[in-house]
């Protein structure tokens, strides 16, 4: 019979292991080897028997054990060493404490998942394990973060395969009791509950859990509560589960409850309110909704004041570099969820407007919520422009105010520990900022002592590969007798190359797969095999998906290639880490540019790994000739086939070619030394690129900073900066289309323009119902095509020159500094100092 219901009984500690109850709730054991060293010596069989769980670990570990470790001074000094270390990381000031105080008291970061450690499972992707790594690496520099999340009790799923290699999904009831969670309580000791209106007088009721990321405190809210009906306490069901009416009620939860999740936190243990809201994607818009309400509700401000209010300490992260990955919602649903919840829904709906009026779009909400926005890495920025250039109508999109920061990786966490003792993050500065220029301590590092160490751990990869095979076979319906074959997996010394990740069909799971025939010559050469191990899950609606996942599985079934390429089911966080150690090349294929960042290559990076990419997301970025391969594209090629045919050659000749002859390429001394300096120019150049501090320093630098600022001049004075700019936003909206250049003379250019003259500018503008103030004109100059459209341009501000009632003059000089086809214009744009960029309501007038 079943359980009704599924718990954890822990051993009581005795008095003198009492820190450990500390230690096993603050996840930065998850980076922290000493932490870890500690809880395996708990009971270092039980230890490997849970997968290397602390959690698990001291719920399962015998009293008598304890009893025995009270009384151990060796094990007591360690105890009390790693306890130290701990009190000191949370206590002593980091970076962040060195900023002043232009520096926000405290940051809210809403997310739909985090990816903390496999032992908390509440994330899918790259979305939740960038969000992990967000609240780690704030931790490390001290940003007073407060992650805002849900907490699924089912989280993702786990991945199995049928004998034919079909995905099969599971999903594990998790019991937040067991879980690395305390809840969050109130000054009597009762749960807090955060409650979410519905339609038809419901209500949809929340508690609210803690974890705590080092320094960082995540809020998970979790609606499967008895004060709640059935409906409703399956919201927080699954991640990314159910039909639309089930999404919205999940992201309204996230962004409503979590807010009031927030101000119960806050008022409870003393910390400062969140004077900047960070929304990582759409799924979060809501808060800035909710943070409306609280302001028309509290301090009477209207609607439209508000939303200047909230605006100016917002910041919104989009992830997604295909219209496609945009969540959406009819209109409708929104119109009924959200009639009576206290804002207009009037004012509400074009929050979310798009080209269809039917529906509501998540992420145009967060970018008319949050006055800054940002892609997650150059090239995504670029292209995150032009995907939501409609709007900013009358924009390039190089004006479109959508910037990026290249997302990082937390290295404590992804990278080897035998790697980092060797001195490979090292380079000697006292600044304990987000990132050095280099890793200058690689290069101290004797060659011997380096490769010995990568292949330590490729051997030690291959012995999971090992196990892991094994374990599917058996789950797929083989018997013992028939895997003997699984012992001889892999080969230690051989090339190994990994690709794991999502399988949408972007990302190309079987383009290795367009030539068998070649791919068989790799990974059967008796002189430079190759291997290849292959991971990752299919969204479980996505049949197309898990077709491509069958298809490999197939491929590598066949026993003459099976010892030589591998599909691993599960992919999760202590899959990965084996991985980005172990693997010598990281294959990355996606169509470009729709890879917005993808970070796995970058935790290859950290270890060594070289990186076999299509220059996307940050290869796109950071690939310079010594940290690996670019895959030409075809990028002209409009027929989807044969583009993956001639992109798949090109991987097969940089194989062929390069990556093979380099690696077997060894000298006397038995060391690859051309493949050891690829090696070391990583280690050395790319890997301070990749970290996660030097992201979140981006983050606070020119984000969370000017944010603070924004917010906190928006709120001085019962808000008197956001009703004035509301005003003033109004005023010049409706003024708007009555402004236009009425003419511009140039002057002093002369019959045969040089370079290092000028051109003397006067415009004549009308601004009826404006001020010159209310506005810049600029001169916009650059190269010219042969459509007159300028690139690579340049601006110069026009000054105010005179006024003949609602006309005004404005004059200037632009610079003559290129030679070649030149153009200019003059350009009309609203100026507010509360403004961060001009483009930011989205009109202008061109001459």
């Amino acid at each position: 019979m079943r359980a009704l219901r599924r718990l954890t009984v822990r051993a009581s500690l005795p008095e003198a292991l009492l820190p450990l109850s500390q230690l096993v709730t603050n996840l930065r054991w998850s980076w922290h080897p000493e932490t870890r060293d500690l809880f395996e010596a708990l009971d270092p069989q039980l230890w490997e028997s849970c997968g290397g769980d602390p959690v698990r670990v001291l719920g399962e570990v015998s009293a008598e054990r304890l009893a025995a470790l009270a009384d151990d001074p060796a094990f007591l000094a360690q105890l009390g060493s790693v306890t130290a270390d701990l009190r000191t990381y949370l206590e002593a000031p980091h970076w962040y404490q060195s900023l002043g105080e232009e520096a926000p008291a405290t940051v809210a970061y809403f997310s739909a998942e985090f990816g903390i450690t496999e032992v908390l499972p509440q994330y899918s992707g790259g979305l939740g394990i960038l969000a992990g790594d967000h609240l780690k690496a704030a931790s490390d520099l001290g940003v007073p973060l407060i992650g805002v999340g849900l907490l699924y009790r089912a989280g993702y799923f786990t991945q199995g395969l049928s004998a034919d290699g079909w995905q099969l999904e599971h999903y594990p009831a998790l019991d937040p009791h067991g879980l690395p969670l305390k809840l969050l309580r109130d000054a009597e000791g009762a749960a807090v509950v955060v409650t979410v209106p519905l339609p038809e007088a419901r209500t949809l009721a929340a508690h609210v859990w803690r974890a705590q990321v080092g320094r960082v405190q995540l809020l998970l809210l979790d609606s499967d509560i008895e004060e709640n009906a059935p409906a409703e306490r399956g919201v927080t069901d699954r991640l990314y589960g159910g039909g639309e009416d089930h999404r919205l009620r999940q992201e309204m939860l996230l962004g409503i409850g979590g807010v009031r999740a927030l101000r119960a936190y806050c008022s409870l243990t003393g910390t400062p309110q969140p004077e900047v809201f960070h929304a990582n994607e759409g799924h979060a818009g809501f808060q800035g909704l909710e943070r409306i309400r609280e302001l028309t509700e509290s301090h009477g401000l209207t609607f439209a004041e508000a939303l200047q209010a909230v605006r100016a300490g917002t910041v919104f992260t989009t992830h997604t570099p295909v219209p496609a990955g945009i969540d959406r919602f009819p209109r409708a649903l929104i119109e009924r969820y959200f009639a009576g919840f206290g804002v207009p829904v009037d004012q509400l709906l074009p929050l979310g407007a798009e080209r269809d009026p039917g529906t509501f779009n998540m992420a145009h909400m967060g970018l008319r919520l949050g006055q800054r926005a940002n892609g997650v890495s150059a090239l995504h920025g670029h292209v995150s422009r032009d995907m939501f250039g409609d709007l900013w109508p009358g924009f390039d999109a190089d004006d479109v105010p959508i910037g990026s920061i290249t997302n990082g990786v937390h290295a404590p966490t992804w990278t080897a520990r035998e790697l980092v003792e060797l001195g490979t993050q090292t380079d000697g500065r006292d600044d304990p900022g987000p990132g050095p220029a280099h890793f200058a301590g690689v290069d101290r590092i004797p060659a011997g002592e380096l490769w010995g160490t990568r292949r330590l751990l490729r051997a030690r990869l291959v012995e999971e590969v090992r196990r892991r095979v094994r374990a599917s076979a058996l789950s797929r319906g083989s018997t013992e007798a028939e895997l003997g074959w699984t012992e001889t997996v892999f080969d230690p010394d051989a090339l190994t190359v990994g690709f794991a990740r999502r399988v949408p069909s972007y990302k190309r799971l079987t383009l290795m797969l367009r030539d068998p025939a070649r791919l068989r010559a790799l990974l059967l050469d008796d002189e430079r095999p190759l291997q290849l191990v292959i991971a990752g899950k299919s969204h479980p609606a996505d049949d197309g998906g898990k077709q491509l996942i069958q298809q490999m599985v197939r491929f590598a079934d066949d026993p003459e290639v099976r010892h030589r390429i591998v599909f691993l089911p599960d992919y999760d966080i202590g899959m990965a880490r084996h991985l980005y150690w172990g693997c010598d090349v990281w294959l990355n294929n996606p169509l470009r540019p729709l890879e917005a960042c993808g970070t796995s290559g970058m935790k290859s990076a950290l270890n060594g790994g070289l990186n076999l990419s299509i220059r996307d997301g940050w290869w796109d970025e950071w690939f310079d000739g010594q940290n690996g391969w670019a895959i030409p594209t075809a990028d002209g090629v409009a027929d989807p086939d044969r583009r993956d045919d001639v992109e798949a050659q090109a991987v097969y000749e940089l194989l062929e070619r390069q990556v093979v002859p380099r690696f077997y390429e060894v000298g006397e001394d038995g060391v690859p030394s051309r493949w050891l300096e690829m090696v070391r120019a990583t280690l050395r150049e790319t890997g301070p690129k990749v970290l996660a501090t030097r992201m979140v320093g981006d983050y606070v630098r020119t984000l969370y900073v000017p944010a603070a600022g924004a917010a906190r001049a928006m709120a001085a004075d019962g808000h008197a900066a956001a009703r004035d700019l509301s005003v003033w936003r109004a005023r010049l909206l409706e003024s708007w289309s009555g402004v236009r250049v009425g003419h511009v003379e140039a002057t002093g250019v002369g019959e045969t323009p040089e370079i290092g003259g000028g051109i003397d500018l006067r415009a004549e503008v009308d601004l009826p119902g404006l001020t010159p103030a209310d506005v810049l004109v600029e001169a916009v100059h650059g190269r010219v095509d042969d459509a007159d459209r300028l690139h690579a341009v340049t601006t110069v501000p026009l000054r105010h020159d005179g006024s003949d009632g609602s006309r005004h003059w404005f004059t200037g000089t632009v610079p003559l500094t290129r030679t070649g086809p030149f153009g200019y214009t003059v350009r009309v744009l609203p100026h507010h100092e509360r403004l961060a960029v001009p483009a930011e309501l989205g009109v202008v007038v061109t001459a």
